[in-house]
């Protein structure tokens, strides 16, 4: 099975190739610029081409394939200061993406949203797909926007497709200074001797799911989704930001890193909490997460402390 992975050299993407490469495919990255390290070792086919380039995803694009598609241009800190750019940026490509895809006649469209921030303030938690959207950053209404798309697709002309949702990814190699993932800030901030910085009286709440698990829960709705769904990827626990700096300290304390924290004031575009329901994807493939938050920060601060130059 021919596979394209759109933004497969990125974070997540590289787990996602990983693991579609294991499952026999014959996978293919597509990325905007030359491959990076997290790519190197895998054994794919890698491509350069930007989604606004619609020759360029004509020409890669076959009758039959899988497409996934990871490829975004901003993060939810950054979408606020520009919110045009983050339009601008990210939903032309997606929708020359869609009208490719049908040209092509592809097998599958898998679509990943982002179920940090769809949603907006929760009504009940944890968040079912059925839950009502009321992103209020741009980064959340340009992802919903595209589903909008995605479904409009499926709906008048048959596009196979399906969404994923995934809460907050964390894992070792995520970068720490993107304005995206608390964890990785976090431990930056610890091994650099700065304060960590959480607003509210303990920080908002999220639903951190380690990219490996976000890396099989794609696959699973690539496999067992049926066309036209939507399914959230999380682990259906939620952790404060006090939460995580309570596990963080046994770590950093017996390496001889102490945790300062500066409480600030809460911040009106912060969601105060976020957490999913997955068993829809569960219901369909029998997908859990499998990697508790201690478990994968212990591996975290690990790796980051080995590989840190930071005295």
């Amino acid at each position: 099975m021919k596979t394209i992975v759109i933004g497969g050299a990125g974070f997540i993407g590289s787990l996602v190739s990983q693991a579609l490469i294991q499952s026999g495919r014959d996978v293919t990255i597509v990325g905007r610029s030359a491959p990076g390290p997290h790519t190197s070792s895998l054994d794919c086919a890698y491509r350069c081409a930007d989604l606004g380039n619609r020759a360029q995803m004509r020409e890669i694009l076959e009758p039959g394939c899988e497409v996934i598609d990871l490829a975004y241009a901003t993060v939810p800190k950054t979408s606020y200061s520009d919110p045009a750019f983050d339009l601008l940026a990210n939903l032309p490509g997606s929708v020359n993406l869609l009208e490719e895809s049908m040209a092509a006649g592809v097998r599958r469209l898998l679509l990943v949203s982002s179920g940090g921030t769809v949603y907006g303030p929760p009504q009940v938690l944890p968040i079912q797909e059925s839950h009502p959207t009321a992103p209020i950053s741009p980064y959340g209404i340009t992802k919903l926007t595209i589903e909008h798309y995605a479904l409009m697709f499926h709906h008048t002309r048959d596009l196979p497709m399906v969404v994923v949702r995934p809460a907050n990814a964390y894992g070792v190699n995520q970068r720490s200074r993107t304005g995206q993932g608390f964890l990785a800030a976090a431990i930056d901030a610890i091994l650099s001797r700065r304060a960590i910085e959480i607003y509210g009286p303990s920080g908002t709440i999220r639903d951190y799911i380690h990219v490996t698990d976000v890396a099989t829960g794609i696959l699973a709705a690539l496999n067992f989704g049926i066309d036209g769904e939507i399914y959230n990827l999380g682990t259906g626990i939620g952790a404060s930001n006090l939460d995580v700096i309570s596990l963080l300290r046994p770590l950093t304390e017996s390496c001889g890193y102490s945790i300062q924290v500066n409480q600030l004031p809460s911040r009106r575009f912060d969601v105060e909490a976020n957490v999913l329901d997955c068993q829809k994807l569960s219901s369909v493939s029998g997908w859990r997460a499998q990697v508790s938050l201690p478990q994968g920060l212990a591996e975290m601060w690990d790796h980051t402390l080995t590989r840190s130059s930071i005295p």
